[in-house]
């Protein structure tokens, strides 16, 4: 009966764990009661909202090192519990309706993770149609940057004011549902940037020299100064694949697993794009010695230490318009060391790599065009 529990003692398998993929969970929404007899006294085990009792979590999977996964969660059913030790997990009224196995005519039931996987699927397919020239990458970053927690999910993050507790609710519940609408358009209170971009990320004789993008964003500075008060709502993902390094050697120090990794930073209030840039050489080389960063995470809704896990990273900046117009609309995205860095593997030193950023631009105002 306690099935959160035992969601999260039933850690993500293979190939779940894997960093390039996108990782999809099992949340409901479907919380009807049947109105047979037999059912009298029966409940639906699932909150309306939380995660379903079918999914699995990533809460103790992998360990701290290791990517937030999932990485959304799409529909996956509920199940009825007697509350006596009897349940019917697989009710027609608590599961998705689809195509049945006999033929396309007859109607039948699916439910758990396959059944959000194949709407996690069918999601992607119309961003690739509706932006062909997307890159994987990019399609990937869509599908969490669109994503939004439902109201029992938000509120569990709200309540938890500690980054790391707040990471580890991440680990059920992903970034949310994607909305199907936000996924395919822009509008003028919710705006999407999405750039595709490539760069070699270390250069030199001792593959030393590091490399950066530094975006200027289109910022409507006036229209942020003009919000006041009002909340708005700054939404970065960067999206990028690496190449694992197989065996145990992937694990006997930070940065042994990915062939590299990619940090992002954005300039703070009334700094200087020289100080920011300053800023960002001086953290980069930290992290590269396995140190935190000193960048500020109290605007932020995981920080970059428990954001910057895995292969993509995803955070909310929240707060008004003003605060925000003072950052220029400065920002970076960086390399970090992997085992291409430390092995110099000649076939490797000056590969390119490629990443997808997505930023959005969010506030509740509707009068405001941004």
């Amino acid at each position: 009966d306690d099935y959160l529990q035992n969601c999260d003692l039933s850690p993500i398998e293979d190939p779940g764990q894997a960093w390039n993929v996108l990782t999809v969970g099992a949340s409901t929404q479907l919380a009807d009661l049947p109105s047979d007899p037999d059912f009298a006294g029966w409940k639906a085990l699932g909150e309306h909202g939380d995660i379903s009792p079918h999914t699995r979590t990533g809460v103790i999977a992998g360990g701290e090192r290791w990517p937030i996964k999932p990485d959304i969660c799409m529909e996956g059913g509920n199940v009825l519990a007697d509350q006596q030790g009897d349940f019917e997990p697989n009710h027609h009224l608590l599961s998705l309706r689809t195509t049945h196995l006999r033929d396309d005519s007859a109607l039948g039931s699916a439910n758990a993770t396959s059944a959000a996987t194949a709407q996690a699927s069918r999601l992607a397919a119309m961003a690739m149609a509706r932006y062909p020239s997307y890159w994987p990458e990019a399609i990937r970053g869509l599908m969490t940057h669109s994503a939004k927690w439902t109201a029992k999910m938000q509120s569990e993050i709200s309540a938890e004011t500690g980054l790391k507790r707040r990471r580890r609710l991440l680990t059920r519940y992903g970034w949310g549902i994607p909305d199907e609408r936000q996924l395919l358009n822009s509008s003028g209170n919710a705006v999407t940037m999405v750039v595709q971009d490539e760069f070699v990320p270390f250069t030199g004789d001792a593959y030393k020299m590091r490399n950066f993008r530094l975006h200027q964003l289109p910022w409507p500075r006036d229209a942020l100064l003009d919000l006041g008060a009002a909340d708005v709502e700054l939404r970065v993902t960067v999206s990028y694949f690496i190449e694992p390094s197989a065996g145990r050697r992937g694990w006997r120090n930070r940065y042994s697993y990915a062939s590299h990794g990619l940090r992002f930073d954005l300039r703070r209030p009334n700094e200087t794009t020289s100080e920011f840039v300053r800023r960002g050489n001086r953290e980069a080389s930290v992290d590269a010695e396995g140190g935190s960063s000193a960048t500020d995470s109290g605007i932020w809704t995981v920080g970059p230490d428990q954001r910057n896990k895995g292969s993509l990273h995803q955070d909310i900046w929240s707060g008004d318009g003003p605060h925000l117009a003072t950052t220029g609309g400065v920002l970076a995205v960086h390399a970090v060391g992997g085992w291409w860095k430390n092995n110099r593997r000649k076939d490797r030193v000056d590969l390119p790599i490629r990443y997808a950023l997505l930023v959005s631009l969010k506030t509740r105002s509707e009068n405001v065009d941004l």
